[in-house]
This record gives C-alpha cells, structure tokens and sequence, in this order.
C-alpha cells in the first residue's frame, strides 16, 4: 500500500523522499539506504529493493539512489579469515 510516497518496502518514505532531492549525493543516498536498511521489519532486503527498483525504474539511470540500490543487490563476498597466527606470520 502507497501513502504519501510511503510503501510496506519504505514504511519511512526514506527512499520516495531520496529521489525528490534535488542535487542529492551518492554518499548522502548510501546514508539514506543505511537508514532505510535498519529500519526493514526483515532481514532479507533483496526483495525490498527490487521493489524499490521497480518503483522507480522511471526516474533518471544516473541517479544516485537507483545506484545505491543496484550495489545493495550485488552478491557480497563472503568474508574470509582474518587475523590469527597465520595471518602474522605468513603462509
């Protein structure tokens, strides 16, 4: 359900509110994202930003907010060992 540019995905409006910013930045769209990312009711985001992505697959591919939400589906690596003796003193 949509109020107010508000949806289940973005019950803030965060996202919504992002592409209404005129000159917004990349850095202050991946803040944005980061808040939006801690208040989801889930903790898998990957079918709240495709619907984000579909919600605003009309504004602008060069904004800030559509590439901040593409990086946020991207595959993460999984992250490897750090630290340990192995680490200090070599292979």
């Amino acid at each position: 359900m949509i109020m107010d540019g508000r949806a289940d995905f973005d019950p803030k409006g965060l996202v919504w509110e992002s592409f209404r910013i005129e000159g917004i930045t990349l850095e202050e769209c991946r803040s944005i994202f980061l808040d939006w990312a801690l208040s989801l009711s889930t903790s898998e985001p990957k079918p709240a930003i495709e619907a984000l992505l579909l919600r605003h697959m009309t504004a602008d591919d060069d904004h800030p907010m559509k590439q901040v939400l593409r990086e946020g589906l991207a595959e993460q690596p999984a992250p490897g060992r750090r630290g340990g003796r192995a680490a200090r003193v070599g292979s």
